[in-house]
């Protein structure tokens, strides 16, 4: 770009402001301290061991591509279809999200709520009265009310900057339940189970650090008359006193007095039935240490994602494919798949030999394998070519002799 073209066209935002002022915003909206859109955990899910894995799931969940494709009679896979609703699964599927953080929250209201709903906020025509349109913006929501062919769905109004409760039919949005429901989120399931004893053990680490010592003293006369009771309150006190005005926390008593100390310390089998039930959590999910602190080898992660991530994207894919796809584009050939980088959990060490598989048996081109390896294509005609580079390759004029 020329300098003079740059000088007149550029633009600094902070002298644009200076310049304007305010009144270049005169109506934002209401303002929020905090994002408005964002998914918020309920309380017991948000402050517990419950959020690490739910992040966990919704993260791995999110690095998976989900496209709009297109299939042959065979039901392979032949390319993206050209479609608002692929862009909004690739691209922007809302003006406060991208793809990968739509589905992210797409999987923690599923993991939270139990059911979510994907509603289409712009289409281009009434989904109640037409079953072919094209989507141009995708929300996620959780189903507040429940009607024979309704849902009430709360949402987040990006025109109002606020969360707003609308009933939609339920062909029109795509309602998804969480394939974990009976573990997750069943009154009586393990993760129910787990979350109430975290809270009951939140409970007792409370009072055991309150700063009470729960003593019981026992006085050398028996109390029972009013004069008894009063010199017992009185004794009681000149303790409390002791303990609160001494510097280290000493008191003395006659020795004609007993005190008894209780809960010290607390001794329950709290901690011995959350670690129980952790573990059965997490082989219920598929899930296990070495998923949560990162050191899976590429076997554990393959069940982990055959076993817990793949139902929740069937889940979420069928939903879509059913609600803003219809039986009637799916009989020609669209489809809502996702996809897997198939070389991510692969170490370096073994790429040289499965690329080395792979051109031999002719299944990708080197370009390809370059594009897994976030290499540049090379302009080799040869390289964009199915070929077993290990074998000679017939000649222009052998392949021209006609076969005898």
């Amino acid at each position: 770009m020329p300098i003079k073209t740059r000088l007149l066209n550029a633009l600094n935002a902070f002298i644009k402001y200076e310049q304007d002022g305010d009144d270049q915003f005169p109506n934002l909206g209401p303002s929020s301290y905090v994002r408005p859109d964002k998914p918020r955990l309920m309380l017991y899910n948000d402050r517990s061991l419950i959020s690490s894995i739910y992040t966990r799931l919704s993260i791995d969940v999110a690095g998976v591509d989900v496209r709009h494709v297109v299939v042959d009679g065979f039901k392979r896979y032949l390319n993206e279809a050209e479609s608002s609703l692929n862009d909004c699964l690739t691209f922007e599927p809302n003006i406060d999200q991208g793809p990968r953080q739509f589905i992210q929250d797409a999987a923690l209201t599923l993991f939270d709520k139990g059911v979510m709903a994907i509603v289409p906020i712009e289409t281009s025509e009434d989904p109640s009265l037409s079953k072919s349109y094209d989507v141009f913006q995708l929300r996620i929501g959780h189903i507040v009310d429940w009607y024979p062919q309704h849902v009430k769905v709360s949402i987040y109004n990006e025109i109002k900057g606020v969360r707003q409760e609308i009933i939609l039919a339920k062909r029109a949005v795509a309602v998804v339940e969480n394939p974990f429901y009976s573990v997750m989120n069943e009154t009586n399931s393990t993760l129910q189970r787990l979350v109430r004893k975290l809270a009951l053990l939140d409970s007792v680490d409370e009072a055991t650090g309150s700063g009470k010592l729960d003593l019981i003293i026992q006085l050398p006369y028996v109390i029972k008359s009013e004069a008894r009771q009063q010199q017992a309150e009185k004794r009681r006190q000149e303790i409390e006193f002791q303990l609160r005005g001494s510097q280290y926390g000493i008191a003395y008593t006659d020795g004609t007095e007993k005190i008894t100390q209780l809960n010290r310390p607390a001794e329950n089998n709290l901690l011995k039935q959350i670690e129980y039930l952790t573990n059965q959590l997490f082989s219920q999910l598929g899930l296990t240490p070495e998923v949560m602190n990162g050191t899976a080898d590429e076997k554990v992660m393959v069940a982990y994602f055959n076993r817990t991530i793949e139902p929740i994207l069937d889940a979420i894919t069928q939903a879509v494919q059913r609600s803003f796809i219809g039986i009637e584009r799916v009989k020609k050939g669209e489809r809502i798949k996702y996809f897997r980088d198939p070389f991510k959990l692969v170490p370096v060490s073994d790429l040289a030999e499965i690329a080395d598989k792979f051109s031999r048996n002719e299944i990708l081109t080197s370009n390809e394998i370059r594009g897994f390896l976030g290499f540049m294509p090379h302009n080799d005609p040869k390289a964009d070519k199915l070929l077993n580079s290990n074998m000679p390759q017939p000649t222009s004029n052998e392949l021209a002799q006609p076969t005898q």
